[in-house]
C-alpha cells in the first residue's frame, strides 16, 4: 500500500522548490540590476565576436586579438549610438523651431476634447512649464552618463569574458554527457549560433524597414525621411515597443505638417502595413523555426525586461529567452521548459 502511495502521489517539495529559487532569481535579477544588465549584454557581444576572436587568436596573439575585436565593437557601438543620436537631436531641434504650430495643434485638440467635457488646458499650466522642461533636461543628461558608464562596464565584462571563454570551455567538456555541465557546453555553443543568426536577421529587418519607411515619409513629402528611416532602423531592434514608437511618432509629426488627418492616417496606415510585412511576414521565414518562439513569450520577454532593466531590459529580454530556451533544451530535467516557451512544434503530417 506504501508502494503505490509512493508511485501515485509526489512530493511537492521540489516545485516549490524550484518556484522560490526562480522568484529569488527575479528579485536579485531586478534589485542588483546595475549588476546583471551589463553581464546580459556582455554576454551577448561575446556570443557575437568569439568566433571572430577565436579565428585571429589562430594568427595572432590573444591580447592583439581581445584589441582587435574590443575595436570593432566601439566602433560598431559607436556608430549606431552616433546615427540615433544624430536623428533623434534633428526631430528635437525641428519641435523646437517650430512650436508655434505644434502649439496650435495642441490648442486645437484641447478645445475639441474641452468642447466633449474633457478640460486640459489646467493640466498643461501645471505640468508643462519652464521647471518641468529643466526636470526632462536633466533627466536627459542623468540618462547619458548612465548609459555611458553601462557602456563601460560592458566592454570590461566583454574583454574579460573573450579571455576566459577558452578555458571555461575546456573545464566544461571533462563532464560526461548527459550531465548539467555538458548540456550547459552543448546548449551555450547552439545558444551562440542562435544568438549570432538572430542579430543577423534582426539588423537585416531593421535596416529593410529603415529603408522603407524612408521612402514612405520621403514621397509622402514629410519633413525628416532620412531621420524617420533612422528611428526606425534603430528602435526595430526592441520587438514590439520599438516598432510602435517608430510608427507613432512619424504620425504625429505628419498631423502637425499638413495639417489634415486624413494625410496622417494613411501614413500611419502605411507605417503599420510595413511593420507588420517586415516583422509579422518576412522576418519569421528568413529567422526559420529554429529562433522562433512563442509570440506570448515575446510579448513577456519585452515588457519583462522593461521591468526589470528599463529600454536595456527590452533589447535583451528576447535573446535571454532564446537562451534560456536552448540550454535547457539539452538536459532531461529542464527540458518542459523549452517546450513550455518555445513555439508549438511543425505538423509533421501537414503539408
Amino acid at each position: 500500500m506504501n508502494d503505490s502511495t509512493s508511485s501515485t502521489g509526489r512530493s511537492p517539495v521540489p516545485a516549490m522548490i524550484g518556484l522560490c529559487a526562480v522568484i529569488l532569481i527575479v528579485a536579485a535579477m531586478y534589485w542588483a540590476s546595475n549588476v546583471f544588465a551589463p553581464i546580459s549584454f556582455a554576454l551577448l557581444i561575446i556570443a557575437m565576436v568569439w568566433p571572430l576572436q577565436r579565428a585571429l587568436q589562430a594568427r595572432l596573439p590573444q591580447l592583439v586579438a581581445l584589441l582587435v575585436c574590443l575595436v570593432g565593437t566601439i566602433v560598431v557601438m559607436g556608430i549606431f549610438t552616433l546615427l540615433l543620436g544624430w536623428s533623434l537631436n534633428r526631430v528635437g531641434i525641428y519641435v523646437l523651431s517650430d512650436t508655434a504650430r505644434f502649439q496650435t495643434m495642441y490648442n486645437e485638440l484641447a478645445a475639441w476634447l474641452e468642447g466633449h467635457g474633457i478640460a486640459v488646458s489646467g493640466l498643461w499650466e501645471q505640468h508643462f512649464s519652464v521647471s518641468w522642461i529643466l526636470r526632462i533636461v536633466q533627466q536627459v543628461t542623468g540618462r547619458l552618463n548612465s548609459t555611458l558608464t553601462f557602456s563601460l562596464v560592458v566592454l570590461i565584462y566583454v574583454m574579460l569574458g573573450l579571455l576566459e571563454v577558452g578555458d571555461i570551455g575546456r573545464k566544461l567538456r571533462r563532464f560526461k554527457t548527459g550531465s548539467l555541465g555538458h548540456a550547459f557546453l552543448v546548449g551555450s555553443g547552439e545558444t551562440g549560433a542562435k544568438l549570432r543568426r538572430y542579430m543577423l536577421v534582426r539588423t537585416l529587418m531593421s535596416i529593410m524597414t529603415g529603408v522603407l519607411v524612408w521612402g514612405l515619409t520621403y514621397s509622402a513629402g514629410l519633413s525628416l525621411s532620412a531621420e524617420w528611416g533612422v528611428i526606425a532602423f534603430a528602435l526595430n531592434y526592441i520587438p514590439v515597443i520599438g516598432p510602435l514608437f517608430a510608427t507613432v511618432l512619424p504620425t504625429l509629426f505628419a498631423i502637425a505638417q499638413f495639417e489634415t488627418w486624413q494625410a496622417a492616417i494613411l501614413i500611419f496606415v502605411f507605417l503599420n502595413l510595413i511593420q507588420f510585412l517586415v516583422g509579422s511576414y518576412l522576418e519569421p521565414r528568413i529567422a526559420g523555426k529554429s529562433l522562433s518562439l512563442s509570440p506570448v513569450m515575446v510579448l513577456f520577454a519585452v515588457f519583462f525586461g522593461t521591468f526589470l532593466w528599463g529600454i536595456a531590459g527590452a533589447f535583451i529580454g528576447v535573446p535571454i529567452v532564446i537562451a534560456i530556451v536552448t540550454i535547457c533544451a539539452h538536459h532531461d530535467s529542464s527540458r518542459w521548459i523549452a517546450d513550455i516557451l518555445g513555439s508549438p512544434p511543425a505538423d509533421p503530417e501537414a503539408g
